[in-house]
């Protein structure tokens, strides 16, 4: 088993995968601001690390004697990097290159980055987009993951710093932060619970790969404890809803008929992604994943109950 520190542990993520490497028997620290009273992790015997990502001592203490480093924190959403895009790489991309230098310096095995598969390939109109196609981002949140995959790269062969840049489709699940504003099964959830219409951004037609935060980390600590073959995969579902669909199995699972508030479509949305994870099937096995509507019904519950606390 192996010492992992989770950059991000408290967060929507972080959280999830801090427990699932905790159930496997790794030794966890979870690295986080911790502005909450309690964790969102809920494993026991994890060693909180209460610390700020900007600040470079607090990432070499935090990664000191670890084998293995989780990137799961982000300064931004993709609607905070668009209003302010100098943010994203005065803090994400800048803060990156120093946990990446503190690393090395602390001699970490590998590293695992949370990247983008919802919006790193770009509007190229293709059906599923495999690893090998080609990268065209237009946001920048995709264009800032994008340069850290790249970083990644560079420290690999400056420094021998092995690493991992995960393209994860559109999670969702519980322990999403609603001041996040980011995910639209929850944000159309808790304005469901609220009995407010619930935003649409064009027709619906938009199509996108929704995977389950469980399986998303039943995904990555699978690959754990082996050596992976690529420094790039693919995590999702492999399967594509419209946004129309996805309104349509909200309605199924809340039993409510809400209202639809149409707004235009952002300029950096992406008409359709979808992923194809044959790399990461052939590699580690396939798993089988929580249905859509099974997964929009535990998160439909988590919201009722915090309304109802």
């Amino acid at each position: 088993m192996a010492r992992a520190v989770v950059i991000g542990a408290n967060g929507f993520i972080g959280s999830h995968l801090v427990d699932s490497l905790a159930r496997e028997g790794h030794e966890v620290t979870a690295f986080g601001r911790f502005s909450s009273p309690e964790p969102m992790y809920t494993a026991s015997g994890v060693t909180a690390f209460r610390g700020d990502f900007l600040n470079r001592s607090d990432l070499e203490r935090a990664v000191h004697g670890a084998e293995l480093v989780f990137h799961f924190l982000s300064t931004t959403s993709p609607a905070t990097a668009e209003s302010d895009p100098s943010l994203d790489i005065r803090t994400n991309l800048v803060q990156t290159v120093t946990l990446l230098e503190s690393c090395v310096a602390a001699g970490v095995g590998h590293v695992y980055f949370a990247s983008t598969g919802g919006a790193i390939y770009g509007p190229q109109g293709r059906e599923e987009y495999v690893e090998t196609d080609p990268t065209m981002p237009v946001s920048p949140y995709a264009i800032g993951k994008l340069s850290i995959e790249n970083y990644l790269r560079y420290f690999s062969v400056m420094h021998g710093l092995r690493s991992t840049a995960l393209r994860i489709s559109n999670p969702y699940g519980t322990r999403q932060p609603p001041h996040r504003l980011q995910g639209f099964i929850p944000i159309a959830l808790r304005q469901i619970a609220q009995g407010k219409p619930v935003v649409r951004f064009g027709d619906g037609s938009m199509v996108r790969d929704y995977l389950y935060v469980e399986d998303l980390t039943r995904m990555i600590t699978s690959m754990v404890g082996s050596t992976p073959q690529h420094d790039v995969y693919n995590l999702g579902s492999g399967a594509g809803h419209s946004v129309n669909e996805i309104l349509d199995a909200l309605r199924r699972v809340t039993g409510v008929d809400f209202e639809i508030e149409e707004r235009q479509v952002p300029a950096t949305f992406v008409d359709r992604v979808v992923l194809d994870t044959t790399r990461f099937g052939t590699e580690f096995g396939g798993l089988e994943l929580t249905s859509l509507e099974a997964g929009i019904r535990e998160t439909y519950n988590e919201i009722r109950g915090q309304r109802n606390a």
